[in-house]
């Protein structure tokens, strides 16, 4: 048996794919490495470059490799980019999971693992936000995830598939072992753009909303560690092996950190002051983002193991400093290929 794992040399995929490999299982990458790295996946995993919506690939992969569930991260997930180009998010994040469900389906594979988001619920839910909260997106990238949940549901009903989809809240930090982490030279996360700051890389750090109705006038946000959510989903992975429903079940805490907060811990922890400025508001970005998540600690049993914020940005900073200095090391021309 063998897992396939789509996006898997991305940021959070590749997390995956390490919790995978340290518990022994077996497991195939399928990767276009738009945004993902060879250099993030574990040696012996094997990466197959290709287009998750081609079909005849992936019924291919499922053959060769034996497998029997599938985990899908591959996906576009910037929410003002999708405001710019909602045909680009349609198709990558809606159609692209359409064609491999079919695919999915052909192959006779029955569990799937589904990379949702807090986005589905809009920008006013009720706080903390349970699974069952209406599902109100207010941009396409959140629409795209949401019509992608749709579809898996009624395929799955169909066709005998059992899946869980996991909606992630705010994902953040690093492997503890530096193994992977965020490569994406455009990351857009609070974390990663302040570290990117703190270590001269960005000049500065803005800030989108000081007036806010939270307590310090800034955005809140459940920050949830990477490793953390890798685990949640190999938890989800044993939960189907197992005979288990499926379901749909929020990742995150349970508890929210401002922006405020975020932009003192990564100064206490890099020991670095930087300059940050003060822009207003951007339409669509929610006051306040936590979870509920009774629900995942009940039905899978997971608990975080580093659900502390100096942690998650900790291990963000040492990877982020692990990976600048290797790739400075590394030739130019390896480095344009890399890219």
């Amino acid at each position: 048996m063998a897992v396939l794992i789509t996006g898997g040399a991305g940021y959070i995929g590749s997390h995956m794919v390490h919790a995978l490999s340290d518990a022994g299982e077996a497991c195939v990458v399928l990767d276009d490495l738009s945004t993902g790295s060879r250099e993030a996946l574990p040696e012996g995993v094997p990466l197959v470059v290709g287009d998750v919506g081609d079909q005849a690939l992936v019924r291919r992969l499922a053959a060769s490799y034996g497998v029997d569930a599938v985990a899908h991260f591959a996906a576009r997930i910037v929410a003002p980019e999708s405001v710019a180009d909602p045909v680009g998010y349609y198709v990558a994040n809606t159609g692209r999971t359409l064609a491999l469900l079919g695919a999915v389906r052909d192959a006779g594979v029955r569990r799937f693992i589904f990379s949702s988001t807090a986005a589905v619920y809009g920008v006013s839910p009720p706080t903390p936000t349970r699974e069952d909260a209406p599902l109100a997106p207010a941009s396409p990238y959140g629409a795209s995830k949401m019509m992608s949940e749709r579809i898996l549901a009624d395929v799955a009903a169909a066709h005998g598939i059992e899946f869980v989809t996991l909606r992630y809240f705010n994902v953040a930090g690093a492997d503890p072992l530096l193994r992977t982490g965020q490569r994406l030279p455009g990351a857009t996360n609070l974390i990663t753009v302040a570290i990117r700051a703190a270590l001269g890389l960005n000049r500065g750090l803005e800030v989108y909303g000081t007036n806010l109705p939270t307590p310090d006038g800034t955005g809140v946000r459940d920050y949830i560690h990477v490793r953390d959510l890798a685990n949640a989903h190999v938890a989800a992975l044993g939960h189907l092996r197992a005979g288990g429903r499926s379901l749909t079940l929020n990742c995150g805490y349970g508890w929210g950190y401002s922006v405020r907060d975020v932009i003192a811990s990564v100064k206490r922890v890099s020991g670095v002051d930087f300059p940050v400025t003060a822009r207003p508001a951007r339409p669509g970005d929610p006051y306040v983002s936590i979870a509920d998540a009774g629900a995942i600690r009940e039905a899978l049993g997971w608990r975080p193991e580093r659900a502390d914020l100096d942690l998650i940005v900790g291990d963000a900073l040492r990877f982020e400093q692990r990976w600048r200095a290797n790739e400075t090391r590394r030739p130019a021309k390896a480095r344009r290929r890399a890219g």
